[in-house]
């Protein structure tokens, strides 16, 4: 859905030169945020003006029914009539991008020690046939988000590994990113900055976000919301890297399907 387009065109023979250098489309995307309550990354695009809809088997934590579609995200895929949580009919012909976070708790290596009994009971199978839903899913742009795992080894390295200090914030998380039609993402910050801790007993010392979401209460599942919420840099620079990348590529292809460009 093009909302505008604006471009200074200087004729000569043979075709049409850009006057101006500067070439963009105003791109309305419709963008699928998998697997995400916290809507973190959901409202950051939705700042940008992008049609963007978080979908979880959960209710919303971010304050925006509207925008989010309660239901199994597999079925939501490949488009198609859905209700949103505050009861608004959503129709979505083709998603434009998808960027999901699925759950890690069967894949990671953190939880190694639990890995025979998961691929015994078919747990660990289960984690890796909905990853492997995402990679497959008929979208032309995908990210997937998961801690260092067994998908490395079970279907490829990802693209990179980030760290939320690169946008930003003050913690150190190795975020893997496997991406299909998306750019790497462009980091602010090259060197580690010196990060918050909390001193424990005994001497130790734990990064002070993570001290943060221990404090929080676990039989209720806040401790793991928390967890799962992408940082605030992140998800600003994945809302503005990855759209803005985007409608460059779309303005430079849908002016070449036109004619304009020779």
């Amino acid at each position: 859905m093009v909302l505008g387009v604006c471009y200074l065109f200087k004729l000569k023979k043979g075709g049409i030169s850009i006057v101006n250098n500067e070439f963009k489309i105003k791109q309305k995307m419709v963008i699928l945020v998998g697997c995400e309550e916290s809507q973190a990354v959901t409202i950051e695009l939705r700042k940008l003006g992008h049609e963007a809809f978080s979908c979880d088997l959960l209710p919303c934590s971010g304050e925006h029914p509207e925008w989010h579609i309660q239901f199994d995200v597999t079925k939501v895929l490949k488009g198609g009539y859905f209700l949103a949580e505050n009861g608004d009919e959503i129709y979505v012909s083709k998603w434009d991008m998808l960027i999901c976070f699925p759950p890690c708790t069967h894949l990671t290596v953190s939880g190694a020690r639990w890995f025979p009994e998961k691929i015994a009971d078919g747990r660990q199978q289960q984690g890796i046939d909905l990853f492997m839903c995402f990679a497959n899913a008929p979208i032309d742009k995908i990210a997937i988000e998961n801690p260092i795992g067994i998908m490395s080894k079970k279907w490829r390295k990802p693209n990179q590994i980030i760290q939320p200090w690169m946008f930003g914030d003050k913690a150190k998380k190795s975020t893997c990113l496997w991406l299909k039609g998306l750019p790497n993402l462009k980091p602010d910050i090259t060197e580690e900055p010196e990060l918050e801790y909390h001193n424990m007993p005994g001497g130790k010392r734990m990064e002070m976000w993570m001290y943060k979401i221990r404090c929080l209460d676990a039989k209720s599942g806040a401790r793991a919301k928390a967890a799962s919420k992408t940082f605030p840099g992140i998800a600003k620079a994945i809302a503005y890297q990855w759209t803005n990348i985007t409608n460059n590529e779309l303005t430079l292809f849908d002016t070449q399907e036109r004619g304009l460009l020779t």
